[in-house]
């Protein structure tokens, strides 16, 4: 057995390719257009696992984007997606200056929570030992659910 991917449906594909890859850094490996099906498949990889997600070694995320308006539901209930980040603070704050709010603030240095367009909680933690407490992080409240 091998883990491949997950996939989540999107409403708006270039908001969620801003959100995932320009704000999260996450890369588009491969991308699949079916027009009898009337959608778009978009495989995305962390910038680590790039070359083997290239050749499908590798787990990606995927976001479908079905070409006639749909409205989905439950965002929450599906849990989230977690990313191991370098350093969470210089993260949120890239993520918090394109206008994403950080919902859990990386109060501990170790982990945050932000959502896509598209209401999918994305957790982000600390790569090795969490950072030392700073601010504005430190005294920062939640915002919203996440």
């Amino acid at each position: 057995m091998q883990y491949l991917h997950t996939m989540v449906r999107v409403r708006d594909l270039d908001a969620s390719l801003k959100f995932y890859c320009d704000g999260l850094g996450l890369e588009e490996v491969r991308r699949k257009d079916n027009d009898k099906g009337r959608f778009t498949l978009v495989f995305l990889a962390a910038p680590g696992d790039v070359a083997r997600a290239e050749k499908e070694q590798a787990p990606t995320l995927e976001l479908t984007y079905n070409w006639d308006p749909e409205e989905y539901t439950g965002g929450r209930n599906f849990g989230h997606l977690a990313y191991r980040v370098d350093d969470i603070y210089a993260l949120c704050e890239h993520l918090q200056n394109r206008g994403v709010t950080i919902n859990r603030p990386p109060r501990d240095g170790y982990m945050a929570f932000v959502k896509s367009p598209d209401g999918i909680s994305v957790e982000l933690l600390q790569k090795g030992e969490p950072l030392a407490p700073q601010e504005p992080w430190a005294s920062m409240e939640n915002t919203g659910s996440w």
